[in-house]
């Protein structure tokens, strides 16, 4: 896979059009993508193909509700966690980052700066799993000096798409 930013010239105005339109609807055909686009639904799928395997189009996912799910499934508990560590040397961050990334309840793993050296997004099914993962994670790891949670009471926007250029 190539890197996109060395090919930002490779993008017209049509690949910005259909970047714009999967990103906001991924589930669209390749025919209702082409008609969207004014172009023939074989240079639509070329088109589609190429922003794949260049790296622009990482992956196509359904986006599921958590909230929908949680009174389904009768439970539900959405965490962020900033987590500070002792030693940031490269390989002590690289190794915390590894273990967490790993862990199928951590949705998103950020290393920021300043402030905590990381800071992620949790998904459990409840108190008692959240409490295993923070003890698995986050206690048995001495190098981990300081965390600080935030329990979600409501989502009030949650975005996928990023913005790109009017084209």
């Amino acid at each position: 896979m190539t890197n996109p930013s060395e090919n930002s010239a490779a993008l017209d105005a049509t690949d910005l059009k259909l970047l714009a339109l999967l990103q906001a609807d991924a589930s669209l055909n390749n025919v209702a993508l082409a008609e969207k686009l004014r172009i023939s639904a074989p240079t639509c799928l070329r088109r589609t193909k190429r922003l794949q395997q260049e790296g622009w189009i990482e992956k196509q996912v359904a986006i599921l509700s958590a909230n929908k799910l949680g009174q389904y499934l009768g439970h539900g508990l959405s965490a962020l966690i900033e987590v500070s560590l002792d030693k940031q040397g490269e390989e002590w961050l690289q190794a915390f980052e590894t273990r967490a990334v790993q862990e199928p309840a951590v949705q998103q793993c950020w290393r920021v700066s300043p402030g905590p050296d990381f800071v992620l997004v949790v998904q459990t099914p409840d108190m008692p799993a959240y409490l295993a993962l923070t003890q698995k994670l986050l206690t048995q790891d001495a190098n981990v000096r300081n965390v600080k949670a935030f329990f979600s009471l409501k989502r009030a926007k949650f975005g996928t798409e990023l913005s790109l250029p009017s084209a």
